[in-house]
């Protein structure tokens, strides 16, 4: 059953992104330290843009999955990268991520309907961006290391057939 729900969870996410899979996506954005950061520096390697919030109890429940993820393929195919929306004092962001030991890279942007990647809708928002630049999935909800793992290795399984 669980192996359906996965198939059909992978089958949703590349049909109702097939269309703007298409064209490779890119947005620059401040890191805590202001530094602006492209998404098209992690070009070559899967990218999980994980939209979040501090005030937000789902978001923390998925920060140890994103970050157990960051940590086993960082120096491998794929990266996490934070972004966070809302509008809060940077201080307050910086102790935040300490506190939550939140290894990957941070960024920053106010909250808006849509973003460069597509609509955030709701929060925790993921984007998986393929290494060619493309959106090939998106969620709506807490995402687990052990999902985004099963996705590329499906999205991978299918791009070689």
């Amino acid at each position: 059953m669980q192996i359906v729900v996965r198939r059909l969870w992978i089958l949703l996410m590349a049909l109702a992104l097939s269309a703007s899979a298409s064209e490779t996506v890119d947005f620059t954005l401040p890191d805590l330290d202001g530094k602006p950061r492209a998404l098209s520096e992690f070009r070559g390697k899967w990218v999980v843009v994980n939209y979040w919030a501090t005030w937000c109890p789902p978001c923390l429940d998925e920060i140890p999955e994103l970050v157990n993820f960051h940590e086993q393929y960082k120096d491998k195919d794929a990266v996490v990268v934070g972004v966070d929306f809302e509008d809060i004092a940077l201080p307050k962001l910086k102790t935040f991520v300490e506190d939550y030991f939140m290894s990957y890279p941070i960024l920053q942007m106010k909250p808006a309907p849509k973003s460069e990647l597509g609509v955030i809708s709701g929060l925790p928002t993921s984007f998986l961006v393929s290494p060619e630049g493309k959106v090939v999935a998106k969620q709506t909800g807490p995402v687990t290391s052990k999902m985004i793992k099963d996705f590329i290795d499906g999205y991978d399984d299918e791009d070689n057939k």
